[in-house]
């Protein structure tokens, strides 16, 4: 009975013992077991491994793809134009071993600050030899590239390799920035006084153009005019002479009738003209007959076809 009492106490710390040398590989780690701080096993695939109780330790490494946010880095490109850039990186550890020697104890903490000066070294130098239009465009992946490939090379005595480097922001400092809004704003000022410029000017075209195509209307009209009424004032005369030619006694009395109507309106007008003028042969007690009156007017005091018009210079006096 105190032989099983003994035995019980020994199984159980056989089989502590047992489960403590026992250790198990997930697919996403790699796995180092050290003793004194020597590595004496690499296990890289997933598994059931063995290791010494108590002299031994197990250190787990992450297998996969980790990433890296910088800070914010001031670079100056080749103009002189300083500029905040700030970039993420994708790495992985590749050397676990080389990793271990590399970064000790502090395991990944301490691998993403030497990344990390690693790109922003591999940053200033690559941007440093553009100028900063290139850094600030949209197609970036030339860049992108090559400081990938530099911080790549840098980065494998870490045993770590860099898959991807991104810049995810490249502005200008704070102090930069109303500056470049001030010349922005003055360039697109000086381009709308411009399109101003070029549109009074084509208004001034127009303008131009609306008035000579309105001198020329109205000049051409009243060529027009004055031809049609060239052209009527002939019409008129000619009817006039035939008239006189076809019956030169009732010309004469109508002409007198209306230089009467004319001449006899209700105004304040006064004519001062001999008793025994042509002017009032309608009007005699021996003319009072009118057309076959005993003494009509003889045919050359009739007036001529123009008379109208010198009736009317008479009248106006």
């Amino acid at each position: 009975m105190k032989r099983l009492g003994f035995l019980i106490p020994v199984a159980i710390v056989a089989i502590a013992a047992l489960l403590s040398a026992l250790f198990v590989v997930d697919e996403r780690e790699n796995v180092l077991v050290l003793q004194f701080g020597q590595v004496k096993q690499v296990r890289t695939e997933p598994g059931l491994g063995v290791k010494i109780p108590v002299i031994q330790d197990v250190v787990r490494y992450d297998a996969r793809i980790l990433g890296l946010q910088s800070q914010p880095l001031e670079v100056t490109p080749l103009d002189d134009r300083r500029l905040v850039v700030d970039a993420f990186m994708r790495w992985r550890i590749t050397d676990v071993v080389r990793f271990r020697e590399a970064v000790g104890v502090e395991g990944v903490r301490a691998a993403q600050g030497r990344l990390e000066r690693v790109l922003n070294a591999a940053i200033r130098e690559v941007l440093g030899s553009v100028p900063s239009g290139a850094v600030l465009s949209e197609d970036r992946t030339g860049l992108m590239n090559r400081i990938r490939d530099l911080a790549r090379r840098e980065a494998a005595s870490l045993g770590v390799q860099v898959i991807d480097v991104r810049l995810t922001r490249t502005d200008l400092p704070e102090q930069n920035l109303e500056a470049t809004f001030a010349r922005m704003r003055a360039e697109r000022e000086r381009e709308a006084a411009d399109e101003i410029a070029r549109g009074n000017e084509a208004a001034q075209r127009v303008r131009a153009l609306a008035d000579r195509t309105v001198v020329e209307l109205v000049s051409a009209a009243r060529r027009d005019s004055e031809i049609i009424r060239g052209e009527a004032d002939a019409e008129r005369n000619r009817i006039y002479a035939d008239a006189f030619g076809n019956d030169p006694e009732f010309f004469a009395f109508t002409r007198s009738l209306t230089a009467y109507e004319r001449a006899l309106r209700s105004e304040n007008t006064t004519m001062v003209m001999r008793p025994d003028s042509e002017f009032f042969s309608f009007l005699r007690s021996d003319g009072m007959g009118g057309v076959g009156s005993p003494r009509p007017p003889a045919a050359e005091d009739v007036p001529a076809p123009a008379a109208p018009d010198a009736t009317e210079q008479m009248l106006g006096q």
